[in-house]
């Protein structure tokens, strides 16, 4: 598509340019709604800030273009959703695994009642 801007007056410009940056910004927020579809109010998600600090909260709600996450020592942040995680916890059980057969627990069906 070939489209000659040489030849737009500044009114045209102008319009041209409000219609492009309406565009982008459309494009941004449908990508940024699609990155929200893949989290709930209430999953525990997690982020890096500018510092590289990783913090964890609960994702509390959506936002136009933000998701808002409260942290576990009660701060409210708005991030992008591109920028947050499912929070994966590092184990902290170091039990050793089962090495009995479960147990067999007895029937407790009652009997049919006599009519």
């Amino acid at each position: 598509m070939s489209f000659d801007i040489d030849r737009l007056s500044e009114a045209e410009s102008i319009e041209l340019n409000n219609k492009i940056v309406a565009r982008l910004r459309f494009m941004n927020d449908m990508r940024a709604h699609a990155h929200m579809l893949n989290f709930r109010i209430g999953d525990r998600v997690s982020f890096s800030t500018d510092a590289h600090a990783k913090i964890c909260g609960i994702l509390t709600r959506y936002n136009r273009k933000t998701v808002t996450v409260i942290t576990d020592n009660g701060e409210r942040w708005n991030v992008s959703p591109r920028f947050i995680r499912m929070h994966d916890p590092k184990p902290t059980n170091t039990a050793p695994a089962r090495t009995q057969a479960p147990v067999r627990q007895p029937d407790l069906t009652l009997p049919a009642l006599e009519e």
